[in-house]
């Protein structure tokens, strides 16, 4: 009996201490300025509905709880650029930072309440600065811009040439190959107009002007018994 009470001791002491099985984080994690970051913590059955935290400061006992779930809900919460979300069905919860900056290096704690004293397990987030651009990236940067500068006037001064070239088309060959239609269709019209102007020259008199010159028999026959 006094040796089983001996082997239960350590266990129940882990269970109250920073760092037990119960509970477990990635070791390290780093990010970059400006960036995101996801942390995924896990958790022995039987936590699911209990509130789940994320913490910052590496002293456990005066750590400042950054951000922390609603007992008995899966529903995301968040404060400021952080963010924390359990998930039961994977006994797990993710915690989120967004907008990360350079300070935001520290240790953290992933962890979750329980009748009597919290568990968690610490994680060393490092934040890198960003990459600075390099001054064959600018130099490539202001070349581009140069050359998307220059492109539109090389289009400006390409439109009055074609205009030019559009003109002297119009003038030297459409213009004429147009007077030349024009004048064709005027020779072919012109001899009709001048048929129907001129009169026949062997057009015959009308016909009351026939049967007014023509003499009556019978009226030249009393002209000759009256001379009688």
């Amino acid at each position: 009996m006094g040796g089983r009470i001996t082997c239960l001791l350590p266990a129940l002491f882990l269970l109250v201490i920073p760092g037990s099985s119960a509970i477990s984080g990635p070791r390290a994690v780093r990010g970059v300025e400006q960036g995101s970051l996801t942390v995924r913590c896990q958790y022995d059955p039987g936590y699911e509905p209990y509130v789940k935290w994320w913490c910052r400061g590496a002293d456990w006992s005066s750590c400042c709880f950054v951000v922390k779930t609603n007992l008995g809900s899966e529903k995301e919460v968040k404060q400021g650029r952080v963010s924390i979300k359990d998930n039961w069905k994977d006994r797990s919860f993710t915690v989120t930072m967004e907008k990360l900056r350079v300070d935001d290096s520290d240790t953290y704690w992933c962890g979750t309440e329980r009748t009597g004293v919290d568990l968690g397990d610490d994680v060393d987030v490092t934040i890198d600065p960003a990459p600075t651009v390099s001054i064959s990236t600018r130099a490539t940067s202001s070349a581009n811009m140069f050359t998307a500068s220059v492109a539109p006037e090389e289009n400006q001064r390409q439109l009055p040439l074609l205009g030019s070239v559009h003109f002297l088309v119009l003038v030297f060959l459409k213009v004429p190959l147009f007077l030349g239609m024009l004048g064709a269709v005027l020779w072919v019209n012109r001899p009709l107009r001048s048929s129907r102007g001129k009169p026949q020259e062997n057009q015959q008199p009308p016909c009351s002007s026939t049967l007014s010159r023509e003499k009556d028999p019978q009226t030249e026959e009393k002209g000759i018994f009256l001379r009688q």
